[in-house]
């Protein structure tokens, strides 16, 4: 029985998905010719390997045990193949990473952004993601996290140094209001909030003083689920907002954003890289890791 590569990677990226829209725009083929693909699969094998509604998609038992022992092989071929660039004079291949916006925008773009340059067989896609994203699921060759959120069996890498977040507000909104002098006194401020997808929940502020540790449900008037959003609108004077040091560090020092609750704001564990398994990394994989690795 000829069973072609292409039908099981089919199969085990809808299964891993859990959807064959996902699935379709992970492999750049339409939903309708991979749904084709999967049901010659299952005629081929004489056996249902996915369980379809409307709503969901889930492999049965037979679907179950051919995930398990293929999934890990493809993963292995696809890490092979992309090991042959060893034998090529640069680098080459796509490296996909995902991280939080400010992680992108502040340490990875900076200095992956000189390696496209030299290197120019490499293509990186880079994912803004504020989740807990399973990397290994969703086909990303690493992703970026602070080192407070790391999984036990990751390797990883650190990409920069401990950071702090700054409470800031602009000169126009503190001429209309006091400065908050404990972290409690936020819950009087209109403060910029950012929800967060993992749980879809609004993010509580986190503060820490003489080892005390404070989390503070602010309200106010806006909700963003990204950071540049989030400094656009300190700036104009809507309310206070929670932004990492660096970002705003050059607005403190022009005037244009007043800093408040510093001795609230302690630093702690930066960014770090991390994936899977060092020894399937490809060698533009390896490259970009290290040119991410941060040197004290």
């Amino acid at each position: 029985m000829n069973k072609n590569y292409n039908d099981l990677l089919a199969f085990v990226t809808v299964a891993e998905l859990g959807s064959f829209t996902k699935a379709a725009h992970v492999l750049g083929v339409s939903q309708s010719a991979l749904s084709h693909t999967v049901r010659n699969l299952e005629a081929k094998l004489d056996v249902r390997l996915l369980y379809r509604t409307t709503r969901s998609v889930s492999p049965t038992e037979a679907g179950e045990r051919l995930l398990h022992s293929v999934g890990p092989k493809l993963r292995e071929i696809d890490l092979e193949l992309e090991l042959v660039n060893d034998f090529k004079d640069k680098p080459a291949g796509t490296v996909r990473i995902t991280a939080a916006e400010h992680a992108i925008n502040h340490i990875v773009w900076p200095k992956l952004r000189p390696l496209l340059f030299e290197f120019p067989d490499i293509n990186l896609e880079l994912n803004v993601n504020y989740g807990l994203v399973d990397i290994v699921a969703d086909r990303f060759d690493a992703g970026i996290r602070l080192g407070e959120n790391l999984d036990q069996d990751m390797i990883v890498v650190p990409i920069s140094a401990p950071f702090r977040m700054s409470v800031v507000g602009s000169p126009k909104y503190f001429s209309q209001i006091k400065i908050p002098k404990h972290p409690s006194d936020l819950m009087h401020h209109n403060c910029i909030n950012i929800r967060l997808p993992t749980f879809n929940t609004i993010y509580a502020w986190e503060f820490e003083k003489n080892g005390k540790e404070i989390k503070v449900n602010v309200k106010g008037q806006v909700v963003f689920n990204s950071s540049e959003n989030r400094l656009d609108a300190v700036l104009s004077g809507i309310g206070l907002a929670y932004l990492p040091e660096d970002m705003v560090q050059s607005q403190i020092q022009t005037g244009e954003l007043i800093e408040v609750l510093t001795d609230w704001c302690q630093p702690f564990d930066g960014y770090y890289l991390y994936y899977p398994n060092r020894q399937l990394s490809s060698p533009a994989f390896k490259l970009i890791a290290e040119a991410l690795r941060f040197h004290p």
